[in-house]
């Protein structure tokens, strides 16, 4: 089994191709589920952002699962998966490993060194071990991906740059200083939005959300942080576009939120509207508005592209060295942990070898004084411990440190164990009640100091 990570991104697929694939909050479970069910897929995971859609899954084979999961996201998007081969990004095993680190980090977002994906991954771990798609192997994969993506941003500053996807396209609207914003959507997204309007020297911040208790406590935060903020129902949004100069809209919707009919005429006065939605929140025909601008996910990629990016090329530099490093830590790690049910194995034929001898040494000798047997068996089985201590020690460094030598089968074939021994082993009951444990929230994933499982 092995990690496959398959997805888009704004580097990849145009705004249109990543709305199509975009999988709304309400349907996740349902597509998770899905991609489970699929032949080649034991355990998954999906990551849904405002640029990139990402599935990390373990696959019994490459090219099954490549299909499987090209079939699925597809049919998710209503196209066929040969329209969609030439957007996607596929990375396998060591490869996959690397990447996911490196999103973690941030240096695959658009916004280089932006933190809100550690937050991102973390919610998408959340939904699959609530669907009951994520196991061992996902599990102990996010708890280091988390573990790295705060060690990056702790060793390497890219954190203290302060950009993102919203202060970006914040900058891109102007000088806002001194005027009245409205923020649709009370998420995380939202939040942050809030954030880097006060950072701007927005005057006053208006909240509008299905919900209405949740943009309610948006603006309450936004109000102690020292921005006037009220709170309205979406039944109100033209009335509250009327009043402000800036919308920053980030509903994470299916459809638009926010439609020319909601869009009053401005009398000369100008409004830019900052369309953070995938799918995007804002209707095609507002764009068209006179005295309106929109500023979409488009136009902030286009925007970092001119730039050349925020962060720079020492702390990428340094951050990359860190995941490369991570990455082998991690394969070694896992390497060992994979012959370590061959060495228990053996151990375990040892210690039935000489209980057998034991016993044909009772049929021998039966009239051998109890304590002397107990002193022989003692020394039978230290002489098995020493002969076996420094090859089962040592097989298991040779396999962190190399993948070109699959030691558990030269083991198996040195030692005449059965093939299925290290399965039993393993025990597969055990490891069922283990993934059990993580989908009941048994196992945490705290993202602060998490080894490799």
């Amino acid at each position: 089994m092995s990690i496959l990570a398959i997805g888009l991104s704004h580097r990849t697929a145009d705004l249109n191709t990543l709305e199509r694939v975009a999988v709304p909050a309400t349907e996740l479970t349902k597509v998770l589920h899905e991609l489970q069910q699929a032949e080649h897929v034991s355990e998954v995971m999906l990551l849904s952002t405002c640029n990139r859609i990402e599935v990390y899954a373990v696959v019994e084979t490459f090219h099954g699962g490549l299909a499987d999961v090209s079939e699925v996201l597809a049919r998710q998007a209503g196209m066929e998966p040969s329209a969609l081969y030439d957007n996607f990004y596929v990375h396998y095993a060591g490869a996959a490993v690397e990447h996911v680190f490196s999103v973690a980090s941030g240096l695959n977002s658009m916004v280089v060194g932006e933190t809100q994906i550690l937050g991102q991954v973390r919610a998408a771990y959340a939904t699959a071990r609530e669907a009951g798609t994520v196991g061992r192997i996902l599990h102990e994969l996010v708890q280091t991906t988390l573990r790295v993506g705060k060690r990056v941003h702790t060793e390497t500053g890219l954190d203290k740059l302060g950009a993102s996807v919203a202060s970006e396209a914040l900058a891109a609207a102007g000088d806002i200083a001194g005027k009245r914003a409205l923020i649709l959507g009370a998420g995380s997204m939202g939040a942050l939005a809030a954030s880097q309007l006060r950072k701007a020297g927005i005057a006053g911040i208006t909240v509008a959300n299905r919900t209405f208790a949740n943009a309610a406590r948006l603006a309450e935060a936004s109000t102690e942080q020292g921005v006037p903020s009220t709170a309205v129902e979406m039944t109100e949004l033209a009335a509250a576009v009327a009043e402000v100069d800036v919308v920053v809209s980030c509903t994470g919707a299916q459809g638009a939120v926010l439609t020319e009919a909601q869009v009053p005429p401005r009398a000369g006065r100008p409004l830019v509207i900052c369309d953070l939605g995938l799918p995007r929140d804002v209707d095609n025909a507002v764009a068209g508005l006179e005295h309106v601008r929109v500023v979409d996910l488009e136009t902030v990629r286009r925007r970092m592209d001119e730039a050349g990016g925020v962060s720079s090329a020492r702390q990428t530099a340094r951050a990359t060295g860190i995941v490369l490093d991570e990455v082998r830590e991690y394969l070694a790690s896992q390497r060992s942990a994979e012959v370590t049910p061959t060495v228990t194995a053996l151990r375990r034929r040892a210690s039935e070898v000489v209980d057998a001898e034991l016993l044909r040494l009772d049929n021998r000798l039966p009239g051998l004084d109890g304590a002397a047997r107990e002193e022989v068996g003692r020394t039978v089985r230290r002489v098995v411990d020493k002969l076996l201590h420094a090859p089962t020690v040592r097989v298991k460094q040779l396999a962190a440190e190399t993948a070109d030598t699959d030691y558990a089968s030269a083991l198996r074939e040195l030692f005449g164990l059965d093939p299925q021994a290290p399965a039993v082993v393993a025990s597969p009951s055990a490891t069922k009640n283990e993934q059990s444990n993580v989908r009941n929230g048994q196992s945490s994933v705290d993202g602060e100091g998490s080894g490799h499982g």
